[in-house]
This record gives C-alpha cells, structure tokens and sequence, in this order.
C-alpha cells in the first residue's frame, strides 16, 4: 500500500501552478452510433485506417489541480445528469440516484454498457477491479444497461450475465434510453467520474485508458478525503490485463444482419427482403466480396436479426481479423469452417454473445458458419 498525491499519476504530468485541463486525444478502439430516432447502433471501429475513421477520435477531458473552487467548477465542467427512466434496478434499489450518492460523499463512475458488446465485456474486469479496490474509500460504480437489441430488455438475461461477469456493483435497465439521451450518449463502453460536488471530470469513450482512468479515480478520491478531513491510502493502481487483440490487425467492422441497423445490404441477389420469408441460395467462396455477408438457406429478414426458417441455414463472410464473435439467439447449433477447414462447433442456447474462431494470429480468411435449429443470427464483432 502506498499513500498517493493527489497528482501523481502514471503518462503526462497535467499540473500547472493555477489550473489547466487536458484535453488527451485517444484512438476509440470500438464506437456505437446512436440514430436520432432508433436504438443506438454500435460500430466495432479497431483499426484507424477504416472508413468512418474520424468517429475514432474523442476527447477524455481530465483535471489536475491543487483542488478546484466551486466557483471554478460551474464555469469549467458540467454537472452529472441524473439517472431518468430507469426500468428496472439490480444490486441496488429504487431510491439510488447521482445526487444521493454525491450528497452522501462519494465519487461515481457512470458506465454506459450492454452486455452482449464485446467491447464492454472486455472492460468489466477493470470495473470489478475498481469496485473491490475503492468501493469502501467513496467510490460507488453505477452500470448503466443501455440495451442494443430487444433481448437485453430482459432483466433475467442481464441478471444471468452480470453474474458470469462477476458485476457485484449497482446496475440500472435503461431501456428506453432517456439516460443515454440525459447524457447525450452515442457510444458503448462509455464512462464519466462524477466529483464529490457532482461535476463530471472524466470523460472517456471505448476500451483502454485504465491506467489513466484509475489515476483520475484516486485523484477525485483523494479531494474527497480532504474536503471530509480523512486520511486515506490509495493502493498501488492495478496491473493492465493482458489482451491479446490487438485491434490495429483487425480489418473487418462489425456486421449486422437486422436490415435496420446494416452498414450494407446482403450479397446475395435480392438483398434483404424486410419482414418476410426468404430463400437464399450461398454463392461459392470465391465470389465473396470483404466484410460482406452472405445467406444460404430459408431466413426471415427482422429490423435488428435474421432468423432461419429452414432446418439449416448457412452464412458466410470474408473476414480479416484473429477471433469471430456472433451474437446470436434461438437454440441449435453452429459449425464453422475456416477457409474450407473445420474449426469448431458451438451450442446456441438463448441470446447472448458467442466465439466462433479463435485463430493462432491475424489475417483475411473465409468462414462459413452452418446452422442447425430455429437460431437468429443479429451480428459478427472481431477480435
């Protein structure tokens, strides 16, 4: 243990003899983009040569200072918004709010997630880490469950997967968004600090600034503790886990197979055929074009998933990354075929997030994945 400055901190040194804010530019290792009048549609956005490579880009606005005035703080940041909306309460009851944690003199890390996003999965474990490590020091962690599809409206899937996640800290259903639209959010993972005064200071879109990230929770901590006259020692910050995506190899985007939220149509003839039955017949691998997917089989085209209607279905997609991921639902069963190769089969059971290829290193290949059962296929993500 060690008793840290309010300060210190792992990266650049933000002091300055008065006040400053720094503004970090980062690369956003995944963003999700919110349409005016639909659910948010999220977008896996890996590598910086991309299309849409500017939506990468966003600020995490930090402060570093001696310790800043009221006064200062209602020209300098906002105030938290407060929760709105809220459908449904987990670890946590109805009475929790932003203001009441902050009048009760604590530090609250909001945190917009869903959980079938492999992004926020891929972040949980440094929440929990948080959550243990300075839960009984004033920080309170608030998972905000913004749903991207219909199932994750379901409180007994987000129950089921908040405790394969090892989520102890509180989680509110957000599902019909009025947080996500009082925070004038677009994207998943996405946290802001609320100071004790109940200021936003942090801000940060995506995967990865962990270590900057719990710099700035210790900081807030630590004006916590001064302005309540307490003496608190801050732990070492946690080791960075050790990932193995490396997000500049991946080259493909996420894929959707719901027509509503699709970057581009199928590449089969006829495309999809919204809110009805079709037959699609799968064009030979070589004909694939990139990051397009393809259809074998009897679907049923729905806003947000294609559902198979045949007793197997096909799809297949030319793809340039190390791991595939689908989120999926129904119950049955996937084969999949890497560049004509088997390499693996997966059981479907209920609507969640699936791995289907886990490759040895990054590169273009060819999957073709067979279904078997009444299954709904909603998306790819690549890792």
């Amino acid at each position: 243990m060690s008793t840290r400055s309010p300060h210190s901190g792992g990266g650049t040194d933000y002091r300055l003899p008065i006040i400053i804010i720094a503004c970090v530019i980062g690369v956003i290792v995944a963003v999700n983009v919110l349409l005016p009048t639909a659910p948010p549609r999220p977008t896996s956005l890996p590598s910086a040569g991309q299309e849409n490579a500017a939506e990468q880009i966003a600020e995490d606005v930090i402060s570093k200072s001696t310790y800043f005035t009221q006064s200062q703080k209602q020209v300098m940041f906002p105030r938290a918004p407060e929760l709105a909306g809220i459908s449904g309460y987990i670890n946590a009851d109805e009475s929790i709010s932003i203001r009441k944690f902050v009048e009760e003199g604590n530090v609250v890390l909001v945190d917009f997630w869903t959980y079938s996003c492999i992004n926020c999965q891929r972040t949980t474990p440094y929440l929990n880490s948080w959550n243990e490590r300075y839960g009984g020091k004033g920080l309170v962690i608030v998972g905000v469950h913004t749903p991207e599809f219909e199932f994750e409206k379901d409180r007994a899937n987000v129950v089921r997967n908040m405790e394969s996640l090892g989520i102890k800290y509180a989680v509110v259903q957000d599902n019909d968004y009025a947080t996500w639209r009082a925070y004038d959010n677009r994207y998943w993972p996405r946290k802001y600090i609320v100071d004790i005064d109940g200021f936003v200071r942090y801000d940060h879109i995506g995967e990865g600034a962990y270590d900057q990230t719990e710099a700035v929770i210790q900081d807030l901590l630590m004006e916590r503790a001064d302005r309540m006259g307490e003496e608190v020692a801050m732990p070492d910050e946690a080791p960075i886990i050790a990932g193995d995506t490396d997000f500049s190899q991946i080259r493909s985007p996420e894929v959707y197979f719901g027509y509503k939220f699709a970057r581009q149509d199928l590449g089969n003839a006829g495309g999809f055929q919204r809110e009805s039955e079709y037959e699609y017949e799968l064009p030979v691998e070589g004909s694939w074009k990139q990051n397009v997917p393809y259809l074998g089989g009897t679907w049923y085209q729905n806003a947000d998933s294609s559902d198979l209607f045949s007793d197997k279905g096909e799809v297949g997609l030319r793809y340039s990354a190390k791991k595939v991921n689908i989120v999926a639902g129904g119950s049955g069963r996937v084969t999949a075929f890497v560049d004509g190769e088997y390499a693996g089969n997966v059981t479907i059971a209920g609507d969640t997030l699936y791995n289907v290829v886990s490759s040895q290193g990054y590169g273009e290949h060819s999957l073709r994945l067979l279904f078997e059962g009444p299954v709904k296929m909603y998306t790819f993500t690549f890792g």
